[in-house]
């Protein structure tokens, strides 16, 4: 599944391209991803002015004079400039024709991805929205602290991995930079998270922060299905340190990465280096 980096890295690659224009028209190629696309959705976009672009979370909103596309890209969708005149692939189901020409098409093997048109402002909708409106802070922006982690775990009794990737904690830490997060700081993902220390806290949030920050650098992470928007993949994979290295040697000390699954989700670690606590 694209990540925050990934997300991020899209929008900064559309923005350009999108802030201004008006588009002419919506095809709509297979109306059933996640949400349905109803037949009066491409009525209601054409000819509006793309006023605005941001992202939430993993959330892209697209601000227009009479409302808002509240996008998502599921698990393996991505979005690309390309020409009007581009011939689809298989599986580009959605195509935002421009006025300049240019064409926003979104492709999705899995169709999982998601766009709700909305009658609100991008303001209004982060307030009120049910998918926008209850998210925790921007693990990049000001509101998000170590102390803001060690207030929020004192009453809990999840596992530190579940709790970080928590939306209501903080948004867009995903499985894979959950695991490296972990990693890094050398706090077993199974471990309480009522257990942290104020210390603790505020070096996980430092270094959540600071690797979010270098995948965006680098373009997100290679996955199998994410490409960016120019079409190529993301180049943080080759820096991943544990996730989906199950039995490889860790790169500190040598030991067999080992995996878990802890919320219903894989967890890779290295059983030296990030040992068990007592909770």
């Amino acid at each position: 599944m694209p990540e925050l980096p990934e997300v991020e890295t899209t929008l900064r690659g559309i923005q350009p391209h999108l802030d201004g224009r008006r588009i002419r028209r919506w095809i709509v190629r297979q109306p059933r991803l996640r949400q349905v696309i109803t037949p009066d959705m491409p009525e209601q976009v054409a000819g509006q002015l793309i006023c605005s672009l941001q992202r939430r979370s993993k959330y892209l909103l697209i601000g227009l004079e009479r409302g808002s596309l509240l996008v998502h890209l599921g698990m393996s969708g991505s979005l690309r400039m390309v020409t009007a005149a581009s011939p689809p692939r298989p599986h580009d189901h959605l195509d935002l024709l421009l006025d300049d020409g240019g064409c926003l098409r979104f492709h999705d093997p899995r169709r999982f991805g998601t766009f709700i048109w909305i009658t609100h402002t991008p303001e209004q909708a982060l307030r009120t929205h049910p998918l926008l409106k209850d998210l925790g802070p921007e693990p990049l922006g000001p509101d998000f602290s170590g102390e803001l982690l060690y207030r929020r775990s004192r009453t809990r009794r999840v596992a530190i991995k579940a709790f970080i990737m928590d939306q209501r904690v903080v948004v867009g830490v995903g499985n894979i930079y959950a695991n490296e997060a972990l990693f890094q700081v050398g706090l077993h993902p199974a471990r309480t998270c009522a257990s942290l220390t104020v210390t603790e806290c505020e070096t996980l949030a430092a270094t959540i922060r600071a690797l979010l920050a270098a995948a965006i650098a680098q373009g997100g992470t290679t996955l199998r299905d994410f490409v960016n928007e120019a079409g190529q993949p993301g180049y943080f994979a080759q820096q991943l340190q544990v996730y989906g290295r199950t039995a490889e040697p860790c790169p500190r000390c040598g030991q067999s990465i080992q995996s878990q699954r802890i919320g219903q989700r894989s967890s890779f670690y290295c059983p030296s280096c990030q040992p068990p606590a007592r909770n």
